[in-house]
């Protein structure tokens, strides 16, 4: 271990056998191709490394030049030695083989060229030099007390949910939020929970994480069929109900009273993920489940798709019956949101910057979504979007899955990358009962990833590649 008393870097350099100049220069060699010393590492001074090494100070010059003038440091007389960038050559390519970036147009991806960095920036300085000290502490394992009312007040005006100060819990993202209520549903003793046929795999293999049986319930025109779950045994459900992801259908009218009923007359929980549920295109957005039964549904939400998910912040809308345990649950496992970003987005949501940052998302997804569809209608007429207009992707009906397997195919051989629907189906559909009507087979395409500068070219190029695999 070499410490340098001028910048404070320890290095470790593992050496086996001598010090000669070329075991030392192999050995740093080895750390700086395998990633352990990043670009831009300052490496200790010759002189420090050669007296931790028992070497003379010249041995660590020599190593130091020829390393640098193989391009792997960068050295500059007084000033130090550096990790430089060097090109890593990759074997997958050929020499001279041109591989541009593909073209994402997978769903629930989400752009953020556009994120607010001004303001974003201005709520986090402001943040920094306004705290009391006290605030710099640990936060309070529900979340900032002042993001909690910035949040119910925000999702009761936006969303219609009926939240208090107290109801609102903080987590770093969905799925963490999502992994806390299960595990609170497991202690409390549920064994099972529903959720849509279609839908995210990693969130199913969370709540399986959390020690739930995951059954999936069929889904059609008019979302999560909810009627089997009297006979399923389930002690809750996970509902998309806004936009059902990734079919792009709401839940009927008749099925949110319906599941509602299920909650209060089993004791069962609704998850609510309010899924694009801020992104309605075609008219005024369906108010948020959680309003018709505050005391049987938990709300949750996320900044990743208005902002960004690096921001790594979400929330959940608890009822009152449920918030002891899961306090006491996020207690033993940790977890908590930075407490500086919780106070930032406080102050970004109370300033209207979030609504701003919405509505530009908004206005953004929607011009691209009606691009999509007027490049089919052009191209591909007998293709056609499924779903309301919403969010950040449609579904592209096909015949059947040989036309899905077709279709995603040739779209990957012109460099898009996209999804067919059967990938997004729960894999034991044992618990599922056919309905009169479903989804067959599709293709998710998400219009939300692509810098601006290559959406065009995105979506022009899939429209090819659909048109010919369902005329081959």
């Amino acid at each position: 271990m070499v410490t340098d008393a001028a910048t404070g870097l320890d290095l470790y350099l593992p050496l086996h056998g001598g010090r000669s100049v070329r075991e030392i220069e192999a050995g740093l060699r080895a750390l700086v191709a395998g990633g352990r010393l990043p670009v831009g590492t300052r490496l200790p001074a010759s002189r420090v490394l050669a007296s931790d090494l028992g070497v003379a100070r010249n041995t660590v010059g020599e190593v130091y030049a020829r390393l640098a003038a193989e391009g792997w440091l960068q050295t500059r007389v007084g000033a130090g030695t550096w990790v430089a960038a060097v090109p890593r050559p990759d074997p997958s390519r050929s020499p001279g083989a041109q591989h541009p970036a593909p073209l994402d147009l997978r769903g629930g991806l989400v752009d953020a060229s556009d994120f607010p960095h001004a303001a974003w920036s201005g709520h986090v300085r402001r943040a920094v030099a306004e705290l009391p000290s006290a605030d710099f502490g640990y936060p309070d394992p529900a979340g900032v007390p002042a993001l909690r009312a910035s949040l119910a007040s925000y999702l009761a005006r936006t969303r219609g949910v009926v939240a208090d100060f107290d109801a609102v819990v903080v987590g770093s993202g969905f799925g963490d939020l999502l992994g806390l209520i299960a595990r609170t549903l497991r202690t409390r003793g549920t064994r099972r929970m529903a959720v849509e046929e279609y839908g995210h795999e990693r969130h199913r293999r969370i709540i399986e994480a959390a020690g739930l049986q995951v059954v999936p319930v069929p889904v059609d025109d008019e979302g999560a069929d909810v009627s089997h779950l009297a006979r399923l045994d389930v002690g809750g459900i996970l509902l998309t109900p806004a936009h059902q992801f990734p079919t792009g259908v709401p839940l009927s009218a008749a099925r949110r009273r319906a599941v509602v009923e299920w909650a209060r007359s089993s004791g069962g929980l609704v998850l609510e993920d309010d899924y694009d549920g801020e992104f309605r295109y075609d008219r005024r957005s369906v108010g948020a489940l959680q309003a018709l039964a505050p005391d049987a549904v938990v709300y949750l939400g996320s900044a990743s798709k208005a902002l960004a998910p690096s921001v790594g912040l979400a929330w959940a809308v608890v009822p009152a019956s449920l918030r002891d345990d899961v306090r006491a649950q996020r207690e033993v496992s940790g977890g908590v949101p930075s407490g500086l970003h919780q106070h930032a987005l406080s102050g970004f949501i109370d300033a209207f910057e979030y609504d701003r940052a919405v509505r530009r998302r908004r206005a953004r997804f929607r011009a691209r979504r009606e691009f999509f569809a007027t490049l089919l209608a052009q191209r591909a007429p007998q293709l056609q979007i499924e779903g309301l207009s919403a969010g950040l992707q449609c579904l592209v009906g096909v015949s059947d899955e040989s036309a899905e397997a077709r279709a995603v195919a040739r779209a990957h051989e012109r460099g898009v990358a996209v999804d067919g629907l059967s990938s997004f189906r729960a894999a034991d559909p044992r618990h599922t009962t056919p309905t009169a009507r479903s989804t067959p087979a599709g293709v998710v395409v998400g219009y939300g990833a692509l810098p601006p500068s290559r959406v065009e070219t995105g979506l022009e190029t899939l429209v090819d590649a659909l048109a010919e695999a369902v005329t081959a």
